[in-house]
Formats: C-alpha cells, sequence, structure tokens
C-alpha cells in the first residue's frame, strides 16, 4: 500500500445504481457485481483509497448487502484492519435513520454522528459502478489548491444508453468551475459526464446535509450542487484513463469483453494494484485437446474443450468437446461436454447440460441465473 498522508475519509454507495442491472442484483448489491475475472466493482474504488492511504472508510449498503459483507469482511484484503478507522460497512437501520433511504442526503444523514465524530479534513464520496484506476491522493491535491468548496470527478465520453435516464453531466467555464449540472441528459455524442466522485471539507458536508435534510431533500447532485452553483465553488475534475461504467446487461457484457482488447488490460491494471478477496484455487489447467485464444481466465479453471473471445471467473469448467465463444462466465459455472454456447454471460453457479446450444447475439446476449441449470 501506498504510505500517504492525505487527510481524508472516504464513504462509498453500494446500491445506487442497481436498478440499471436488475438482472444481476438480486442478491447483491451493485458493488459486488464480478467484473473482470476475478474482481467485484468495489474493488477499483476501495483499491484506489488505500492506495491513496485514504484508511478510513465506511461503505453505506442499503439491501441485499450479505454479499458484500461476505466480500469485504474485515478489510484485510485492502490493508483496512484497523483499531481506529479501517472499514466500516453501514446497514439501512444504522444510527438515527428509521427507514431505508432513497438518495444521498438520506444516506449520509444516516452516518451524520460518525461524520460528526471522525478527525479527517475532507471527504470523498463514490459510487461503484465504475471500474476505473484512480489517483484519489492527486484529486485531493487539485480539490487543495484550487481553493474549491467542492471538486467532482467527471471525464469525456458517450452517455450509455442505459444510463440516459439516470445521469448527471456538467457544464465547466474557462477557470473549471461548474456552472450547470445536467440530469437525466440525452444529447449523444461526448459530454462532460459525471462519474459521481466528491471531493468536500467534511464540516461543510454535515452543515449541507443537515440543511437539505430538515428541508426534506433527497439528491445530493440536483438538491444541494445543482442549486447553489452561484453560491458554492464547485470544481471540475478531469479524469482521462480507463474507465468501465456498467449502466445495463449489454454494457456489462460489453465492459468485460473491452478487457480482451489491446491494451485494455494495462490500462485498467497497469498503474497502483488492485485489490480483492483471495480464494486458494490452483492454477488455470488446460487438459489434452483444449484451446484457448484470445480469453481472460481466472484462477481454478479447468479447460478441456475450445474457449474464444471470453471471459472466465474462478473455477468455470470447460469440458470435452464444448465450444465456448465470445462469452462471460460467472464463478463455478459448468460447460458440459458438446455444448455450443456464444453470447452468453453467466452469474455463479451455473450449469450448461451436456449437448445444449445456447447463442445469443452481440446486442442481445443471454443470460443465466445464479444457480441455475439449463
Amino acid at each position: 500500500m501506498v504510505n500517504s498522508n492525505v487527510n481524508a475519509l472516504g464513504v462509498i454507495f453500494a446500491n445506487t445504481y442497481d436498478n440499471l442491472v436488475p438482472e444481476l442484483v438480486a442478491e447483491r448489491s451493485m458493488a459486488s457485481i464480478p467484473f473482470g475475472g476475478r474482481y467485484r466493482l468495489i474493488d477499483f474504488t476501495l483499491s484506489s483509497m488505500a492506495n491513496a492511504g485514504i484508511d478510513n472508510v465506511s461503505v453505506i449498503v442499503r439491501r441485499n448487502y450479505h454479499s458484500l459483507m461476505d466480500h469485504l469482511g474485515a478489510g484485510r484484503e485492502w490493508d483496512l484492519t484497523r483499531k481506529r478507522g479501517g472499514l466500516n460497512i453501514v446497514p439501512p437501520f444504522a444510527e438515527r435513520s428509521v427507514k431505508v433511504y432513497s438518495g444521498r442526503v438520506d444516506a449520509l444523514e444516516s452516518i451524520l454522528s460518525w461524520l460528526e465524530a471522525q478527525k479527517e479534513r475532507y471527504v470523498i464520496l463514490s459510487d461503484a459502478y465504475t471500474a476505473l484506476n484512480f489517483d484519489f491522493a492527486k484529486l485531493i491535491d487539485a480539490h487543495v489548491n484550487s481553493g474549491a468548496d467542492v471538486t467532482m470527478v467527471y471525464n469525456r465520453a458517450p452517455i450509455p444508453e442505459g444510463a440516459r435516464s439516470d445521469n448527471y453531466t456538467i457544464r465547466i467555464d474557462d477557470a473549471g468551475r461548474v456552472t450547470e449540472i445536467l440530469s437525466n441528459d440525452y444529447r449523444l455524442g461526448e459530454q462532460n459526464l459525471s462519474l459521481n466522485i466528491y471531493v468536500i471539507e467534511r464540516e461543510s458536508l454535515i452543515h449541507l446535509v443537515h440543511d437539505a435534510a430538515v428541508r426534506g431533500l433527497v439528491y445530493f447532485e440536483r438538491d444541494i450542487l445543482a442549486r447553489n452553483l452561484k453560491l458554492l465553488n464547485v470544481q471540475a475534475y478531469r479524469f482521462d484513463g480507463y474507465v468501465a461504467r456498467i449502466s445495463d446487461m449489454k454494457s456489462y457484457f460489453d465492459e468485460n469483453m473491452r478487457l480482451l482488447q489491446p491494451g485494455s488490460m494495462d490500462a485498467l491494471f497497469g498503474g497502483a494494484p488492485i485489490y480483492t478477496k483471495i480464494r486458494d484455487d490452483n492454477p488455470t489447467r488446460y487438459l489434452e485437446g483444449s484451446s484457448v485464444k484470445n480469453s481472460l481466465l481466472a484462477d481454478g479453471c479447468v479447460i478441456e474443450g475450445t474457449v474464444e473471445n471470453c471471459v472466465l471467473f474462478r473455477g468455470c469448467q470447460v469440458k470435452k468437446g464444448a465450444v465456448v465463444k465470445n462469452s462471460v462466465l460467472g464463478q463455478d459455472t459448468v460447460v458440459e461436454p458438446e455444448c455450443d454456447v456464444e453470447f452468453v454471460v453467466t452469474d455463479k453457479n451455473v450449469h450448461i447440460t451436456e449437448g445444449k446450444r445456447l447463442n445469443g447475439t452481440d446486442t442481445f446476449p443471454v443470460f443465466i441465473a445464479k444457480n441455475h441449470s439449463v
């Protein structure tokens, strides 16, 4: 881990975009969706915080958080097992909250007493629906040097199809100040698309959340920031690194497959390390007669058949005579002999029976839910 004196704590919202991928969040949060063979989406934000020396992180959960708790544990893999600070998972009925929160203001109100008790000067707020390798120390430096009240992170990208009804874009003046925040932008082409990462002084955040909660406001962006752009100095921070944004099942498939393109793995993983929960599997085994081309295979896989242009998570098995192409197979998926599988996405523990033909398309990949046999 990077030993830094970043004077900030982290708050990660685990469930903010669950509605975008209902197929994958029936029993988990957006933050714990598997990605890239062996990771969960939260691993990227949490690892980036840990690499910046942020060792006091709260993960606010709303529902379906048992999978996330099992994955994070006490935070050992991220060096967040501390007597003070460390990793703190906040369930929906914590503190003064008496209901499951509906927006960031509700969520932050539920941890106000915790925020008031902390010592760090700054708070980093982040969702967990993107895979990116982010330097939070640089973000804090930029925030301090600009004298901003709030700094928000964006990248230049088209608005994803699945997020056209749930996004924020921004307009920026020549000095880098945010002059307008647009909700649910529908314009085509590249926009200044918010990554939903914010830096703000802890005392200021407490004041703003108190004030918004009293007035029954719910949303941090549109109810607090957008309404107060003339009063608050909100600065924009552009991120030009690799971003995988999950906004629907199609983007989940596409972003996993994009990792197979030349340079993608280096772009996402070539900087500071990304940590995840360790599973003690054997190395992947390629048995006699197997054929694997342009694929990403995690540990514990056993390959007897043919795999082309695929992402396979831990413990997958492709039996003799089976052909799997252009697919994303979740953890411990088993493809029996003589199957023909193409453009398929499976969740954990899926069993594809012998001789089965499953053929989706690039536009509409076939999805098989957790623990199902087909």
